[in-house]
């Protein structure tokens, strides 16, 4: 697995961190970008056990996330967070190269 130009902050981490715990067993993110969404591409969010061989690891704190290769390039530079508000609580990433986005927060254009 190679390094990327994709960060994972420390509120994302701990938030891995605590799912895995309350699973009773270490678990991932896998970050993927998908076509679709009302902007053209929607950000998909998945827990998984174990990596594919082609993915990318991006980890802090003990913490881990997985993008595959088709994903990083729409990723790149951008950082995967977790935010707790009155509104809900979720993964977001934070993309530089997002042209604009939806109010859902979920699906973006380049």
């Amino acid at each position: 697995m190679n390094t990327i130009d994709v960060t994972l902050s420390p509120a994302a981490a701990k938030r891995i961190q605590a799912i895995g715990a309350t699973e009773g067993r270490p678990v991932m993110l896998r970050v993927a970008v998908e076509g679709g969404g009302c902007s053209g591409f929607q950000y998909q969010f998945d827990l998984v056990d174990e990596a594919q061989p082609d993915d990318l690891k991006v980890e802090r704190d003990g913490a881990a996330a997985l993008v595959d290769v088709i994903s990083l390039a729409l990723l790149k530079g951008s950082e995967i967070d977790f935010v707790d508000e009155l509104a809900g609580a979720e993964f977001r990433i934070r993309n530089p190269n997002a042209k604009s986005s939806c109010g859902c927060g979920v699906s973006f254009s380049i």
